[in-house]
C-alpha cells in the first residue's frame, strides 16, 4: 500500500508536479499485531486457569481427617470432570442436593453408578464385596446404607475418611451425589505451614 503526494519540481521555468509513494511499514503493523494478540491471549488464559483451577474452599469439620484437617483450603480443579467421571477413590468438591446455599462438602467417592452399595457390621460393601481400601480401621454407622442402595447412571456414594465424624452418604439430609451437584476435585491442599508449601491430595 503506498500513499501518493505530489511533489514539485522547478525545471525551465516551469511547474512539474510528481507523485511521491511512501510505503507502510508492515514490520511495525504485524509487530502491533503481535503484541495485541499476545496480550488477548494471556488474558483469555488468564481467565481459564482461574476457572479451572484457582477455585479454593476450605474444609469444614475432621470428616476428612487424617488426609485434610479442618480449616484447611484445597484447590478445585473444575475441568477434570469435563472431560471424565469421577472415580473410586476421588475426593470431590460438592453442593449437598445441589443446594447452592449451603457450603462446600468435601469427601470420597466409594459407590460409582450403578453400583450396590451396603454397610453391614460396620463394613462398607460395593456390589456383595467388601471394600478392600477403606479409609478408617472403625467400624462405621450404616445410617440409609443398612439396607442397599442401587446407584443410578449418575449417582455418586461418598463418605469421609474420618467415618466417624463424617456426615455423607448415610446420611438422609444428604444421601447420593449426582453429577451435577459435584463442583470439581479437591487436587490440591494448601498446608498451614508454610514451609510446608502445596501438597497433592491422594
Amino acid at each position: 500500500m503506498a500513499i501518493r503526494r505530489r511533489s514539485h519540481d522547478y525545471r525551465g521555468g516551469t511547474l512539474h508536479t510528481q507523485p511521491v509513494k511512501r510505503k507502510v511499514n508492515f514490520g511495525h503493523l504485524y509487530e502491533i499485531l503481535t503484541w495485541v494478540s499476545g496480550i488477548v491471549l494471556a488474558g483469555f488464559l488468564g481467565a481459564f486457569v482461574v476457572y479451572a483451577f484457582g477455585i479454593r474452599t476450605s474444609v469444614i469439620g475432621d470428616s476428612m481427617e487424617p488426609v485434610l484437617s479442618a480449616g484447611q483450603e484445597i484447590l478445585l480443579d473444575r475441568i477434570v470432570y469435563q472431560f471424565s467421571s469421577p472415580d473410586r477413590g476421588d475426593v470431590i468438591v460438592f453442593h449437598p442436593n445441589g443446594n447452592q446455599n449451603t457450603h462446600l462438602y468435601v469427601k470420597r467417592v466409594v459407590g460409582l453408578p450403578g453400583e450396590t452399595v451396603q454397610i453391614k457390621q460396620g463394613r462398607l460393601y460395593i456390589n456383595g464385596i467388601q471394600y478392600a481400601q477403606d479409609y478408617s480401621g472403625e467400624l462405621m454407622e450404616p445410617g440409609i446404607a443398612e439396607n442397599p442402595i442401587k446407584l443410578d447412571v449418575e449417582d455418586y456414594f461418598v463418605l469421609g475418611d474420618n467415618r466417624a465424624e463424617s456426615e455423607d452418604s448415610r446420611s438422609a439430609d444428604i444421601g447420593t451425589v449426582t453429577r451435577d451437584m459435584i463442583e470439581g476435585k479437591a487436587w490440591l491442599h494448601l498446608e498451614r505451614d508454610a514451609e510446608e508449601g502445596i501438597g497433592r491430595i491422594e
